[in-house]
């Protein structure tokens, strides 16, 4: 009876090391490209804003959002493995609903890689030291290493692509089309200006005019914060955008309440330069006045704090957005207050545009930055922040952004990444353009809600 037992666990242990065999044999032959199974709880991680203000102020999902940022850093001993996208069927403009030009979203064209560039440009990116030397010590420094390192939490499904690649721009139109985006808010530097991580970009201008015209999207200019940004400078860049581009059939206009259609400028930043300056310029009584001229316009101020409302109306500004996709980072961006402040823009005859994003982390860049984290909650964190936008009942809603992968805000498509040194976060167990199709079933609910209500000003060209 020994004697057979002893044979029998010989027997199951020859065939144990049998299957083994022919697992790892298999193993070995699977293709590096292949992907990998179910997420390790990214579905769960989070995003996370912040740009040069410190959040003082409790809000929603504080507890479940923050994360460490080793989260989407782990030491993995694996090989690369990237999910590869599929060829994009044709888009059958008919069959598309309808396109919604009270729906705009931040675009950034200051993306670069050595095919089109020479070199990489933002991806990347530098990883920001704390200001503070004692908190700097603690995280790393240093520059990301394209391709398989960027300065991102996420990575796309088009990898890391030149700005100037034509199918990337072409790419890019058809995903908003498809998310029935209207209106491209594109982030603008004077000519021969830049970022300090970028290179310029206002050559692309017309490139990006083309390909949006091509689905029937309009462009609208972001202006940036460039390098001493004054009343005088502004009259001549706003000048400069309507002379070059302003004939373009895919240049952005707003018919207003009196039928004049005019160009609309979003001002990043606004708060930096001083009301009297900005008086100059957007007052009828100011000495550099815009106003009633050829390069009037709808300028629209980035509202952080609650004082700042009133430093808009010194100033002269037709409107307010609140930019941040951080619930509770600004006063501006917190869901709790976009009430109020259209009942302030109503009052005073300014356009109120809240800000809606999917979430946010930036912490491949600003790698202590965790406190500002919103976790994407597989959509619900968008669809609650745009809930809130369609109840203020808004002329516009903004959405941060398209395509800003430093900060996470991205609703561009992303797909699953790893290697070595790191696991990329994804939409799983979405699909890659899980935020697009989201988009676009709001983007109908609010075209249909916005027609139920009357508004008190402008109403987009159509």
């Amino acid at each position: 009876m020994a004697k057979f037992r002893r044979r029998t666990c010989i027997i199951l242990a020859l065939f144990i090391l049998f299957i083994f065999s022919l697992m790892m044999g298999l193993k070995m032959l699977r293709p590096n490209t292949a992907t990998f199974g179910a997420p390790f709880g990214l579905d769960l991680l989070p995003e996370v804003h912040q740009r040069t203000i410190h959040l003082g102020k409790s809000f929603d999902f504080r507890k479940s959002d923050r994360i460490n940022s080793e989260t989407n850093t782990k030491n993995l001993k694996s090989v690369e493995i990237t999910m590869k996208p599929s060829k994009a069927p044709e888009l059958n403009l008919e069959e598309l609903p309808p396109l919604n030009n009270y729906l705009h979203v931040f675009y950034y064209s200051w993306y670069g890689n050595p095919q089109f560039d020479g070199k990489y440009i933002h991806w990347n990116h530098p990883v920001l030291e704390h200001w503070d030397p004692r908190i700097a010590k603690n995280y790393p420094q240093g520059r990301h290493n394209p391709p398989d390192d960027i300065g991102s939490s996420f990575y796309p499904e088009l990898g890391s692509y030149s700005s100037r690649d034509p199918s990337v721009i072409e790419t890019h139109m058809r995903q908003m089309r498809s998310a029935s985006i209207g209106v491209l808010a594109l982030s603008w530097y004077p000519p021969d200006v830049n970022d300090e991580n970028g290179e310029p970009t206002d050559n692309l201008v017309p490139t990006i005019l083309d390909k949006a015209h091509k689905y029937n999207l309009k462009v609208t200019f972001h202006i940036e914060p460039y390098s001493n940004r004054d009343d005088q400078n502004m009259y001549q860049n706003v000048k400069y955008i309507i002379d070059k581009y302003g004939n373009h059939p895919a240049f952005y206009r707003y018919k207003t309440k009196t039928g004049n259609a005019l160009p609309m400028f979003y001002v990043y930043d606004s708060y930096i330069t001083k009301p009297e300056k900005w008086a100059n310029l957007l007052t009828t009584s100011g000495s550099r006045s815009i106003r009633n001229s050829p390069y009037d316009g709808l300028f629209i101020a980035l509202l952080v704090e609650e004082k700042h409302k009133y430093d808009i109306l010194q100033s002269g500004f037709d409107g307010i957005y609140t930019y941040f996709a951080t619930n509770g980072f600004t006063y501006g961006s917190s869901h709790q207050n976009w009430a109020s402040l259209k009942l302030f823009c109503d009052k005073y005859n300014l356009i109120f545009i809240p800000s809606v994003g999917p979430g946010y982390i930036d912490t491949s860049i600003r790698p202590w930055n965790t406190q500002n984290t919103r976790n994407r909650i597989n959509g619900k964190y968008y669809e609650i922040a745009l809930s809130a936008a369609l109840q203020t009942h808004p002329s516009l809603i903004s959405i941060t952004s398209f395509n800003e992968w430093h900060e996470g805000t991205q609703i561009e498509k992303a797909v699953p990444k790893r290697t070595s040194n790191t696991v990329y976060l994804d939409y799983r167990p979405h699909k890659p353009g899980l935020y697009l199709e989201l988009t676009r079933k709001w983007s109908e609910k609010y075209r249909k809600e916005r027609t139920t209500y009357t508004l008190d000003h402008q109403l987009p060209v159509s």
